[in-house]
């Protein structure tokens, strides 16, 4: 079992940055891939970004490449979302996911960002962004 908490949510003029924190419990989170997804009001459901196991390899909504950066701490059981030159689009919810262990169950790069791959979910944190 793993349990996902993020943090760092909050309000930001267009052009600025926040960085999104996700702790997660588990002996084992180093073989989980993480990821975060976020939902805007009336607006289903995408993925931002996930970041996979041992190397490490990430993967990006087009819509945030080159502006959001996903990096992991498995030291201390906590993964980052770095969100530059932030637009009002980015407005939403975001989740941070979990999904593994890695032994048990392998994510397909082309289903990174579905969410069905992750059963794991934080409550969520408010992004909101202002033109």
């Amino acid at each position: 079992q793993v349990q996902l908490v993020e943090s760092g949510g909050g309000s930001v003029q267009a052009g600025g940055s926040l960085r999104l924190s996700c702790a997660a419990s588990g002996h084992t989170y180093s073989s989980y891939y993480i990821g975060w997804f976020r939902q805007a009001p009336g607006k289903e459901r995408e993925g931002v970004g996930v970041i996979y196991t041992d190397g490490g390899e990430t993967y990006y909504a087009d819509s945030v490449k080159g502006r959001f950066l996903i990096s992991r701490d498995d030291a201390k059981n906590i993964a980052y979302l770095q969100m530059d030159s932030l637009k009002p689009e980015d407005t939403a919810m975001y989740y941070c996911v979990a999904s593994g262990p890695r032994w048990d169950f392998s994510i397909p790069t082309e289903q990174a960002l579905d969410e069905k791959q992750y059963n794991y979910w934080g409550q969520g944190t408010q992004v909101t962004v202002s033109s």
